[in-house]
């Protein structure tokens, strides 16, 4: 699993996310269709956890769902994620959690493209960006 667990209580989380942050990743609540700043992204890089930065999926394996949030077909490593079902609303989804803060990202599904056939629905307010060029900076 991810190295280097954070944990902090619920009144530390409300100091470093915004409220709609905080909602979405704490709360496990989900941000209206299509009004993410993510959702339109098109630039090359990765995108974290809005929460603690960890690194979740790769703008290669981002597409266009037609959903109204930030798709992807796969994450970076299986071990950036935490799977888990979900019977909230009288529906049975997979929840997606961050495996390093335990933050709610959104939902898996079965009905994305190959290779992998799964679509990543995650919230764009749970996401962090960092262009490939930061990204590159960051490892030299």
């Amino acid at each position: 699993m991810a190295q280097n667990k954070i944990e902090k209580s619920e009144s530390e989380w409300k100091k470093v996310l915004t409220p709609e942050q905080y909602h979405v990743l704490r709360q496990k609540g989900t941000e209206r269709p299509f009004s993410g700043n993510l959702y339109y992204n098109k630039e090359k890089g990765v995108y974290t956890c809005a929460a603690c930065g960890q690194e979740l999926f790769s703008s290669g394996t981002k597409f266009e769902s037609g959903s109204g949030w930030p798709s992807f077909y796969d994450v970076i490593s299986s071990d950036k994620v935490r799977l888990q079902e979900d019977t909230s609303y009288f529906m049975n989804r997979v929840e997606v959690l961050c495996s390093r803060c335990g933050s709610h990202l959104g939902h898996v599904f079965e009905d994305g493209p190959a290779p992998t056939g799964k679509r990543y629905c995650i919230n764009s307010v749970s996401l962090g960006f960092k262009k490939e060029e930061e990204a590159g900076k960051k490892n030299e």
